[in-house]
């Protein structure tokens, strides 16, 4: 059965999931009555997005300054271009790892093009954790930097429907 849902009950839901699911014992039921539909209905449209590959879970955004990961650096390396795409892709599986992305190289001033994201309690640790990265990699010769966090101003999931108030991120 096709889901039954209208095309503003269908944008009004993807924002909603958009924030996460409500802390409720039956989410996708108030999720519904936000929306003006049945928890099946709502359950019925999410297993066709699904179907359709426009999402693959659901997850969790964990706040990792508050739970005392304070030591964040982002690796950028310069990546020869033959060489990125298959690189990106063993450092995308690599624990430790948290985000992984390429990025056009901004020259002549900025040739770094592969960005990893490594989240530590400590510089030390962060530090130590990359340079083992790099070592069992065979990356450490190629030119790369560290640049640690200093100041966080919002985090939050992916956001692509429409803006609305309640799905401000903190």
């Amino acid at each position: 059965m096709s889901p039954s849902l209208d095309t503003a009950q269908q944008l009004h839901l993807r924002s909603l999931l958009e924030v996460g699911l409500p802390l409720h014992s039956q989410p996708f039921a108030v999720l519904g009555e936000r929306i003006g539909a049945t928890q099946q209905q709502v359950l019925e449209q999410v297993q066709d997005w699904q179907a359709q590959g426009l999402f693959r879970r659901f997850g969790l955004i964990l706040k990792h300054r508050a739970l005392g990961f304070r030591a964040n650096a982002m690796l950028v390396l310069d990546i020869p271009d033959a060489l990125v795409e298959r690189v990106g892709e063993q450092l995308g599986q690599t624990a430790g790892i948290n985000l992984c992305y390429q990025r056009p190289r901004r020259l002549p001033h900025w040739s770094y093009n592969l960005f990893c994201m490594v989240h530590g309690r400590e510089r030390a640790q962060v530090e130590a954790r990359i340079a083992a990265i790099l070592a069992a990699h065979g990356l450490q010769d190629y030119p790369h930097r560290l640049l640690f966090s200093s100041k966080a101003y919002k985090q939050c999931g992916g956001r692509y429907a429409p803006q609305q108030p309640e799905r401000a991120c903190g």
